[in-house]
């Protein structure tokens, strides 16, 4: 018999905490690559581009998108899910795709919103929070590795 309640060596529902962690970050990541793409949550939807500085549509009417970020979120989000079957993908995911937005966050506050370079449609705050993100992620693939709790 199985219960809900946490295990010691971080199981449940048989599936590891960096399993879960995995799964979290990326349906929040493909939700969010969906979601960039409704008209209503993403204001001056009308005038996204599929890439480059000029695209003006704004997620939730904070986050410049462009539709190869949208495909890139949701591409991300897709995959860390298909990784964190396994512990591994799980920890794989985490460590890699927060060294992807890390790169992204470091990319964007270095080109700028209005450069020619800025392909990806990025502003201040995408980069802020892309770089918030990666943290995160290679933080929760450290934290909930199987090998740190043996320790």
């Amino acid at each position: 018999m199985s219960s809900a309640a946490a295990h010691p060596h971080g199981v449940h529902f048989g599936r590891q905490d960096i399993q879960l962690a995995g799964m979290g970050v990326a349906v929040i990541l493909a939700a969010v690559g969906v979601l960039a793409f409704v008209p209503g949550i993403t204001t001056q939807y009308s005038q996204m581009q599929f890439l480059g500085p000029g695209s003006h549509a704004m997620f939730l009417g904070l986050f410049q998108v462009s539709m190869l970020l949208n495909l890139v979120s949701l591409a991300v989000g897709v995959g860390g899910w298909l990784m964190s079957h396994t512990t591994t993908g799980a920890r794989a995911f985490l460590y890699g795709g927060g060294a992807l937005y890390l790169a992204m966050s470091v990319y964007g506050l270095a080109v700028g919103p209005n450069s020619a370079a800025n392909f990806l449609s990025v502003n201040i705050l995408d980069a802020w929070t892309h770089m918030v993100l990666g943290i995160l992620m290679m933080t929760a693939g450290w934290m909930f590795s199987p090998n740190q709790a043996d320790r």
